[in-house]
């Protein structure tokens, strides 16, 4: 059935190239063949237990005759072509949505839903393929008239701070390194200088942004690299000073310079993130992405564990350290850090304050904390943010301070 081709080029090229099955959002229950299911499931299985997709482990399944035999698997390689994978991925996904649609209708119809109802429904699929990457240069065109309108030797991807480079080489392939703080510490600051950094060094740098929008992003670097009060970002024509004004359509040619990709969708799954890296990737073609993910907790399991927290974080942990090996690039995510640091008389941070710390700790190649003490000390006039070091698996630990500027959300090296 001509219907199956785009499946059976699908399932070729996982059988062919199996580490792909670690990048695709498609579920088995997508597939409409029911043997297509099957073998689907198989090669999820056999992945996940580390055992080699081939005929010899398909053939000693039970579900073998399920998936029609040894030759329905020799007929699905004649399909395979990793370099379409994408392109197979696509067409299997939009018949499933297709098939959807009218499963949807044809129940309405059955059942008498309301119009609402019926439009609720065809939202879940949507809600499948929303388009929410953001190239910087695109966004930077809707704020280009904004004033005017109402409305870094290193051996790694640098981090734009000396000293943090010294000690760490930088943001280095596969490597995961976890950014932690307490809320309104200067987190997301901190992410978008390192991602400035390593755009302007060359690399890609591809954020996932789970809980701000997009647009919220390019104001705050815009800000941060202007030395703008994020205040004025609100209005400015109103607000912004005519230097200020001048030097706008600067900043945004040196911004838009970065090559920053932000996807903003809500509840990503690790899969979406390397599916969407994997774009990036061929639309740059010999650039080295460096991925950023804010934040840890927001992203969504691939299993729901009995609702089991911890087992949760333990599977996001894994596969983002996995994701850094399998995508050869370096994954930097942000984390959230639990309350058991406000009742300690020094509120630095330390491992367990992580939530769910044991893996996260156990996964990260480097842990880094964030500890302004102006937090704390509202009459302080120090504008110190401290980069805690407490794990580096090829380095020293230590503290390295920056200068932050919390109303612009400028980072600056002023140490080094």
């Amino acid at each position: 059935m001509a219907l199956s081709i785009p499946e059976k080029a699908f399932l070729g090229t996982l059988l062919k190239a199996s580490h792909l099955i670690n990048d695709t959002s498609i579920k088995p229950e997508q597939l409409e063949e029911s043997r297509n299911k099957i073998l689907f499931t198989e090669i999820k299985r056999l992945v996940k237990e580390e055992k080699p997709v081939d005929r010899v482990t398909l053939a000693m399944s039970a579900n073998i005759e399920g998936i029609g035999g040894l030759s329905y698997v020799n007929e699905l390689l004649t399909y395979a072509d990793e370099t379409k994978f994408e392109e197979y991925e696509k067409l299997v996904f939009e018949s499933w949505r297709e098939r959807e649609k009218r499963n949807i209708l044809s129940m309405s119809q059955l059942n008498n839903w309301s119009i609402d109802k019926v439009l609720s429904e065809l939202n879940k699929i949507n809600d499948n393929i929303v388009n929410d990457n953001h190239s910087i240069s695109d966004l930077l065109v809707d704020l280009y008239e904004a004033p005017w309108n109402e409305k870094y030797e290193k051996r790694g991807a640098t981090t734009g701070i000396k000293l943090l480079n010294d000690a760490t080489n930088g943001f280095q392939d596969g490597e995961l390194t976890i950014i932690a703080a307490r809320p309104s510490m200067g987190k997301t600051d901190i992410m978008l200088h390192f991602a400035k950094q390593v755009g302007w060094a060359g690399y890609i740098p591809v954020i996932f942004s789970l809980e701000m929008p997009a647009i919220q992003l390019a104001n705050r670097l815009i800000a941060s690299t202007g030395r703008i009060n994020r205040g004025k970002m609100r209005n400015p024509k109103k607000y912004l000073s005519d230097d200020q004004k001048k030097q706008w359509s600067k900043n945004i040619g040196v911004l838009g310079n970065t090559n920053i990709e932000i996807f903003d969708k809500s509840g990503q799954t690790i899969a979406e993130m390397r599916a969407k890296t994997r774009k990036v990737i061929n639309k740059y073609k010999g650039k080295k992405p460096v991925i950023f993910i804010d934040y840890l907790t927001l992203i969504k399991p691939s299993d729901f564990f009995g609702g089991n927290a911890h087992l949760q974080i333990t599977d996001i942990s894994k596969s983002l350290k996995n994701m850094a090996k399998d995508l050869n690039c370096p994954v930097i995510c942000l984390a959230q850090l639990n309350r058991g640091v406000e009742k300690r008389n020094d509120k630095r941070p330390i491992m367990s304050d992580i939530r769910e710390s044991g893996s996260v700790e156990q996964d990260a190649d480097v842990i880094m904390f964030l500890y302004r003490e102006k937090y704390y000390n509202k009459d302080s006039d120090k504008d110190d943010l401290e980069l805690i070091i407490a794990k580096n698996r090829n380095g020293a630990t230590l503290t390295v301070k920056v200068r932050y500027n919390e109303a612009t959300g400028e980072v600056v090296d002023a140490y080094s």
